[in-house]
């Protein structure tokens, strides 16, 4: 067995493992990055972010299409096939590889495909696919391996019609009827995406909202906008049993009802893949979720072992691990470290979401004096050129002293509209407020320009 001696070893090649590898390198540490698949990039690259995103901006536009006045002169509606649409969205996935490839190449990073196990707390070994092993000793890792669909033992995942959130992307067909259960993040999302297909699409919630998380009234036209495009959204319900047959699923809920369609997408949770890694050889272990518990600073139990992204949990976002993984890396780098906290939500439904701070709900519970600024874009003359009108930006601000306290935005980019309220958040003292707005010149017309909008309407409330 070949035995390698490096200062850095991290497990994992999605965005925290990446971060965490190219700091450490570029500060001038020996790093090697482990990563179970055949190529770089982990989960968010081949089977989360990148693929359902892509997948995401195809499907909108052919809606956009579809909708638009002008192409409608020109012909009929166009529809295409779930396949052919995903067809299209793994030409990002190749260049998301090729490009972190080249990352990886260029600081001199070594990579090792196989699964890495920890045979003491200073050694790994990795096996290939073709059961070949190599010795890797450091004395610093970091272990980012991700999540993976929860799937219970109770639903039959081998039937060719019932999916997970990672197994809906081989799809060889368009169903057209899909049940959904679970109603967070990526269950809402795909609702979107088969919705905006033509799909009639039964939306299971376990909740008695969507996405309770964020402010109450972005939740509820966001609920609005999935019911417009024919979703139907079933709150408060629980599964009882998933039978699947010859001629699609048949779901029986603990209310008593019973749903049929052609398939059925799992999207209720998600496990961390730690149960691979001999944890148990280093006394390190997971939760329930097969996640890892660490302390402020990343680290886990073994305080030269850190552990970053979703394989911890909260807030199983790609921006926040990438963050993550950078901040472990300056942690024991002895460089400045950050607890990454201050996340906005990226939401890619159909409008997508963002949101940064607190929401009406939090402030009215802390009792902070607060008013609402708010610009809906069907007022804006940019999305009334695109086309894209639904949806609004919402600021909260203190009612005394101007602070801006949360930003909502619920809409076409609202993803990228919310960075503008954010870096003015982020500011000290009296240099976050709402009065930057009105004192700024927004270019016209432009999405951004609603930042002004709604300035303008929260000051006219204030008395």
């Amino acid at each position: 067995m070949a035995v390698h001696n490096y200062d850095v070893v991290v497990i994992g090649s999605g965005p925290a493992g990446e971060s965490a590898a190219i700091n450490a390198a570029k500060h001038g540490k020996r790093v090697a990055i482990v990563e179970r698949q055949s190529s770089v990039g982990g989960n968010c690259t081949h089977w989360g972010t990148i693929p359902s995103k892509a997948l995401r901006h195809q499907v909108k536009q052919i809606m956009q299409f579809n909708t638009n006045r002008m192409f409608r002169d020109i012909g009929e509606p166009r529809w295409f096939s779930f396949p052919k649409v995903l067809e299209r969205s793994r030409v990002t996935i190749d260049q998301q590889v090729e490009l972190r490839t080249k990352f990886y190449s260029r600081n001199r990073i070594d990579l090792f495909f196989g699964v890495a196990r920890f045979r003491d707390d200073n050694t790994v070994v990795v096996r290939d696919n073709h059961e070949g092993a190599e010795e890797l000793s450091a004395p610093q890792f970091v272990i980012a391996t991700g999540s993976r669909p929860y799937r219970p033992a109770d639903v039959n995942f081998r039937h060719p019609r019932i999916y997970c959130s990672d197994t809906i992307l081989g799809l060889s067909h368009t169903p057209r009827t899909l049940i959904i259960y679970g109603a967070g993040v990526i269950g809402s999302e795909y609702a979107s995406i088969f919705s905006g297909l033509g799909v009639k699409v039964d939306l299971i919630d376990t909740r008695e909202r969507l996405l309770s998380f964020l402010d109450d009234e972005i939740s509820d036209a966001l609920s609005y906008e999935l019911r417009n495009y024919g979703v139907l959204i079933r709150h408060n319900e629980e599964y009882r049993s998933v039978e699947g047959d010859e001629a699609g699923v048949v779901v029986n809920l603990e209310s008593g009802k019973r749903l049929r369609a052609d398939a059925f997408l799992w999207a209720n949770g998600r496990t961390g893949n730690t149960d691979e890694l001999g944890l148990e050889n280093i006394g390190l272990e997971p939760n329930g979720r097969g996640q890892l518990q660490v302390d402020n600073h990343y680290r886990t139990a073994i305080p030269h072992i850190y552990a970053v992204g979703d394989v911890i949990g909260w807030p199983s976002l790609a921006s926040a691990a990438y963050d993550q993984g950078r901040s472990a890396s300056d942690e024991f780098l002895g460089e400045d470290f950050r607890f990454v906290d201050d996340i906005p939500t990226g939401i890619y439904t159909i409008p997508e979401i963002s949101s940064v701070g607190k929401t009406e709900r939090e402030l009215t519970e802390a009792k902070v004096p607060y008013e609402v600024a708010q610009a809906f874009f069907k007022d804006t003359a940019r999305a009334q050129i695109t086309g894209d009108t639904a949806g609004m930006l919402k600021i909260l601000f203190h009612r005394e002293t101007l602070e801006i306290l949360g930003i909502h935005c619920f809409g076409d980019q609202a993803s990228e509209i919310v960075h503008i309220g954010q870096a003015i958040m982020q500011q000290k003292g009296e240099a976050n407020t709402l009065r930057y707005f009105i004192n700024t010149t927004f270019n016209y017309p432009t999405m951004a320009e609603a930042y002004r909008i709604a300035a303008q309407n929260g000051l006219n409330r204030l008395f």
